[in-house]
């Protein structure tokens, strides 16, 4: 049925229950992983020729980016290796994280979508948004949420 699954990861420990789970279910019915992390772009506010002097340069965010993509997508692989499971691994900055995590779906021709949801509701909910949410509204590649 499902071939490829993706598996994002914000870092969270819920993400990587979630990991868990996906991996789990991967190895239960012969699929392999594409475990993906999507830091939220940035863009430095520069007004004409002044630059603040605490931003960060886009070299060194897209540094800090890789080196954080590199920290969890190889807890993600440890734990595919483990369940002997095929992983392979993807990022990608972008505005917004669930634009990426349907982006990345796609590229990689992922069949499924297996993430976790922090369940913010109400007031949360509204001023936090909810990437999990958006992926599930916007996606045409199945979602399962993990809790």
């Amino acid at each position: 049925m499902f071939k490829k699954i993706l598996l994002p990861t914000d870092g969270s420990d819920l993400s990587k229950k979630a990991i868990k789970r996906g991996i789990e279910f991967a190895r239960s019915i012969g699929a392999s992983v594409v475990g993906f992390f999507a830091p939220e772009d940035y863009r430095a506010m520069m007004y004409s020729e002044y630059i603040p002097p605490s931003v960060l340069s886009q070299d060194e965010f897209e540094e800090n980016a890789r080196k954080a993509a590199e920290k969890h997508l190889a807890w993600i692989e440890k734990q595919a290796a483990a369940a002997g499971v095929k992983f392979e691994p993807y990022f990608l900055a972008s505005i917004a994280p669930w634009e990426a995590i349907i982006a990345a779906a796609k590229k990689k021709r992922c069949d499924l979508i297996f993430m976790a949801s922090h369940g913010r509701s109400g007031l949360a909910g509204l001023v936090l948004g909810s990437q999990t949410t958006k992926v599930l509204t916007h996606s045409k590649v199945p979602v399962l949420v993990v809790r």
